[in-house]
């Protein structure tokens, strides 16, 4: 989980505790930060909503090698999927709103209690600030390029530690490892949206 999530995450549980001692300028600084923030916000409550359709979907498919005849495999498994895609439909949005309506109630009340209103205008203008706005536009970039020049510094090196994982593992499970050449490198992928507006 981002940084950026795990301190949200702090806020909401530490949200508990909290007994604001609130003006109506604190008030209005932690609504702006909040609102800046709302895609991290989002994106925590929609990991709350998918993992356990995660779990279950990666149960599903150890117990599907393991307990359905090979032929009629890929009907259940579509019939999982379509199960988890209802169930991520409904859930995601719900848990996405709620967050979204606890955030003043919970990461706002921290904020108005463990910062004075100084700091939290010092927050506000980072948050708001032209220049961390293409700060955060630019992580995709920037993760890219690092993670191209990673995997084209590293391949030669981790390719055959991957294969000898896969021989050792397929070794284990009594099978044959995937034929051909080891699996790549990971390839760069693109960060998570950052949580700016």
């Amino acid at each position: 989980m981002p940084k950026k999530h795990l301190l949200i995450a702090a806020l909401l549980l530490a949200a508990g505790a909290a007994q604001a001692q609130s003006t109506p300028a604190k008030k209005d600084l932690a609504a702006r930060i909040i609102k800046q923030q709302q895609a991290s916000i989002e994106a925590i409550a929609t990991g709350l909503a998918q993992q356990p359709a995660e779990q279950m979907m990666a149960a599903a498919e150890q117990a599907l090698a393991q307990r359905v005849p090979a032929d009629k495999r890929e009907a259940v498994a579509q019939g999982i999927r379509a199960d988890a895609k209802k169930y991520l439909d409904e859930a995601v949005p719900l848990v996405r709103e709620r967050a979204l309506k606890l955030a003043p109630t919970t990461i706002g009340a921290v904020l108005e209690e463990k910062f004075t209103e100084d700091e939290l205008k010092q927050v506000v203008g980072i948050l708001e600030s032209p220049a961390f706005a293409k700060f955060q536009q630019m992580g995709n970039d920037m993760q890219r390029a690092l993670l191209e020049k990673l995997v084209a510094e590293t391949r030669s090196t981790i390719e055959p530690k991957v294969k000898a994982l896969e021989q050792s593992v397929a070794k284990k499970l009594g099978v044959t490892p995937s034929g051909g050449a080891a699996p790549a490198a990971p390839a760069a992928r693109p960060a998570a949206k950052p949580a700016s507006k």
